[in-house]
């Protein structure tokens, strides 16, 4: 079980402060980041566990195997506690992708239709559409107003012949919330697998998935959760860690493989646990480095992490709402909205170029702007990428 220390924080916290202490270049005013949806900066913390790692790695001699052990085991722990889960039922994976795979390779699937969002990101599509030869299509919801229709894709969920669904938490082009509690009760009331790709949320919003009827939860960790490129991980629910086995097999899943000194005494016994998927020997390093930024996250707690997101995000709404000539792409809902806003000017490349200009770090998705700001962004920053676009 999670241990108490790990619980995400619901007290009011700084995040002046935290900007101060780890993201203190920021203040220098030379660029203002706002890409948190493609690639989230290590905070000092984490800069400071990479050098260490870094030094260590150089010389591993002095890197006991306990100590690379204790480090996937806090990640294990730390990215439960971020999403409500058991330390049981966490698999550490180099990316989303993978545990996406997971879903589509070794869940008992039985021939039918996979319903996803038309404009889902490729990895809620490629692994599944992959599953043709087995008798299992993948069919696409169409859109509504640009966003993914959710009362079509419940109703389309009881029509008798879907076997799972595969959507994004938040949607990587416009930041659209999807209702994981109303969808996934369909997919129980339809006897469907329902999984869901977290990237874009963890590490922003807080969530509980104990409290939801999810099966497998896949998030990558080096966007929101601040931490290095091929970390992340996989969580299957407890239900369902004994009733199917991995699609791909290593010596890491097993039992037998925890003695060093005795790896030939061989026993195909898998770990009791969401162990038996990692597969793969792991990044220890990066997984240490994301240890830290995870740390950040649940010490200023994913709630407050996330109110103060609104508050940037309110900001770039008002904006987006005073000018007849931009579009607001991403809702402005609250319970629908995340920390990607996305608009779409009528000169976007005019309103990009002025951005890059005054160096603010962003990109263009499915055409519109794409913003991402976090914990460490300041309303302040807000105003000056507002006035850019003024301009």
């Amino acid at each position: 079980m999670t241990a108490p220390a790990l619980q995400n924080s619901t007290s009011p916290y700084d995040f002046d402060a935290l900007r101060a202490r780890e993201y203190e270049w920021m203040n220098q005013g030379r660029t203002i980041y706002l890409n948190a949806a493609s690639t989230g900066p290590f905070p000092k913390s984490a800069v400071e566990v990479a050098d260490k790692w870094t030094r260590l790695r150089a010389e591993p001699q002095n890197i006991p195997l306990t100590l690379m052990q204790d480090e996937a085991a806090k990640a294990r722990c730390q990215y439960a506690a971020l999403i409500g889960a058991d330390e049981e039922e966490i698999a550490l994976m180099p990316n989303t992708t993978y545990g996406l795979n997971l879903a589509a390779r070794a869940l008992p699937l039985r021939p039918g239709t996979i319903l996803t969002f038309d404009g889902e990101f490729p990895s809620c599509v490629y692994p599944f559409m992959a599953l043709s030869s087995r008798g299992i299509s993948l069919e696409l919801v169409p859109k509504r107003d640009g966003i993914p229709d959710e009362d079509l894709l419940v109703l389309k969920i009881g029509r008798g012949d879907v076997v799972a669904v595969v959507v994004s938490w938040v949607q990587f082009a416009h930041g659209y919330v999807a209702d994981l509690e109303r969808i996934g009760n369909a997919c129980r009331a339809a006897g469907a697998f329902f999984i869901v790709d977290g990237i874009q949320g963890v590490g922003a919003m807080p969530i509980n998935v104990h409290e939801l009827p999810i099966d497998i939860f896949a998030s990558g960790a080096q966007k929101w959760q601040l931490s290095p490129w091929g970390t992340g991980f996989v969580y299957v629910r407890q239900e369902l860690i004994e009733t199917f086995d991995p699609h791909d097999v290593g010596w890491a899943c097993m039992t037998a493989s925890t003695d060093y000194n005795c790896l030939t005494d061989y026993e195909y016994d898998f770990f009791k646990d969401a162990r038996k998927f990692e597969v793969i020997t792991i990044s220890y390093h990066d997984f240490a480095v994301s240890n830290a930024s995870t740390r950040l996250l649940l010490d200023a707690g994913t709630a407050n992490i996330q109110t103060h997101i609104n508050s940037l995000v309110d900001r770039l709404i008002g904006w987006a709402d005073s000018r007849k000539d931009v579009t607001l792409v991403s809702p402005r809902d609250l319970a629908r909205r995340a920390g990607v806003f996305a608009f779409a000017p009528q000169d976007i490349d005019g309103a990009h170029a002025r951005l890059k200009r005054g160096s603010v770090t962003c990109g263009i998705r499915e055409g519109a702007i794409r913003l991402a700001p976090h914990c460490y962004n300041t309303v302040g920053e807000m105003d000056r990428v507002v006035a850019m676009l003024d301009n």
